[in-house]
């Protein structure tokens, strides 16, 4: 057992493979998970779990401390420093970008100023960024997603704010990741729409999962954008600042005006208590509610909704450019990645092997 860190919400454990009883039986406990990559099993961290597992293992059990990644320190910002993020601040405001990337971008670019305080940032080359990004990865072990991040942020800087050639930040790059999206069951994603009592929560889950939206993209979501004549939904300013038209179900548009009728939105399709905008953490919180409700896959967000209708269309037939459009990916090439998660088992995909012995007559060697 690998004693988990303050506020860890799962426990992990390493069950060698020779104590096939045990891993049997944990296998049955609520919550349990295995991690496949990690070769570890984990369950929900909670003291009556705990004392099951004390009960499961015995003497057998071995408690191990964890060694939590380090945090890269936050330093007072200097004058100099500030005057920096003012001007790449205006340039982005000036260029359009969503505020979401501006605070990532201004966040990292205050680590990279203050690594190289002490240089004129025209005069840093090519060769000390890097060394800058190899000195967070050793030290901090900082993810991929963390590392684009932050090229990204210096990108911006040098091209945008301080005018310098492309060729300038020709950074290299972590290796791309081709992790597989996570993707539920039609039962799970069945079982979590239908999981909340409360008609605004389950026509924000069904919107989720019937147009395939992000969490943003709901949030923004107006009365006016609801087309019901012509059966689309309208995405305004998506990611990328791109407008598109998303699937309307019937069923979906039902639910909708049952909802509109109990709660008479005025201008957002769906709006907080005290009116605006409905907040993304409030469909986060609820939808853990529903998956911990459900006991369906721990590990899912609400963009698992999102990879999922995408997958579950692909496995109906449909054109690869219709769930392009829909999910508003600027290549196929995006849209791809769901086709290395369709569920591959003898229902969905028949054998060379089976044709082999359709066609082919076997005499005493014919296999039983």
């Amino acid at each position: 057992m690998y004693i988990p860190q303050v506020q860890a919400g799962r426990i992990k454990f390493f069950i060698p493979y020779k104590m096939e009883r045990e891993r049997a039986a944990f296998k049955k406990l609520d919550s349990s998970f295995y991690h496949y990559h990690q070769k570890l099993w984990s369950i929900v961290n909670t003291a009556e779990n705990i004392k099951k597992i004390q009960l499961l293992f015995g003497d057998k059990l071995i408690k191990q401390a964890t060694q939590g990644p380090l945090v890269i320190p936050q330093i007072a910002i200097s004058e100099s420093i500030q005057a920096e993020l003012d001007c790449n601040h205006q340039k982005m405001i000036l260029k359009g970008f969503s505020q979401a990337t501006i605070r990532n971008y201004q966040s990292n670019l205050t680590q990279f100023f203050q690594y190289f305080e002490s240089v004129a940032y025209r005069e840093i080359t090519k060769e000390q960024i890097e060394g800058f990004v190899y000195h967070l990865i050793s030290k901090y072990k900082i993810s991929d997603q963390k590392q684009n991040q932050l090229i990204n942020a210096i990108k911006c800087y040098y091209e945008h704010t301080l005018g310098m050639p492309r060729e300038y930040y020709n950074v290299t790059r972590p290796k791309k990741s081709k992790d597989l999206p996570d993707v539920l069951s039609k039962e799970e994603v069945a079982a979590i729409l239908n999981y909340p009592s409360n008609i605004k929560h389950k026509a924000i889950l069904h919107v989720l999962y019937a147009a395939g939206l992000r969490v943003g993209e709901v949030v923004r979501l107006r009365i006016a954008d609801v087309r019901s004549d012509d059966g689309y939904l309208f995405i305004k300013d998506s990611k990328g600042k791109k407008d598109r038209h998303c699937t309307l179900s019937p069923l979906l548009l039902d639910l909708l005006r049952n909802y509109y009728r109990e709660y008479k939105p005025s201008y957002w399709l769906f709006e907080g208590q005290e009116g605006g905008q409905y907040t993304t953490q409030s469909i986060q919180r609820m939808y853990r509610q529903a998956v911990k409700g459900t006991n369906s896959n721990p590990w899912s967000t609400p963009h698992t909704l999102r990879h999922s209708y995408a997958t579950h269309l692909m496995e109906h037939g449909v054109n690869i450019r219709y769930i392009q459009s829909s999910m508003g990916h600027a290549s196929t090439k995006t849209t791809e990645v769901y086709t290395r998660v369709l569920g591959i088992n003898n229902k969905t995909l028949t054998s060379p092997l089976d044709t082999l012995y359709e066609s082919t007559k076997f005499g005493k060697n014919k296999p039983k």
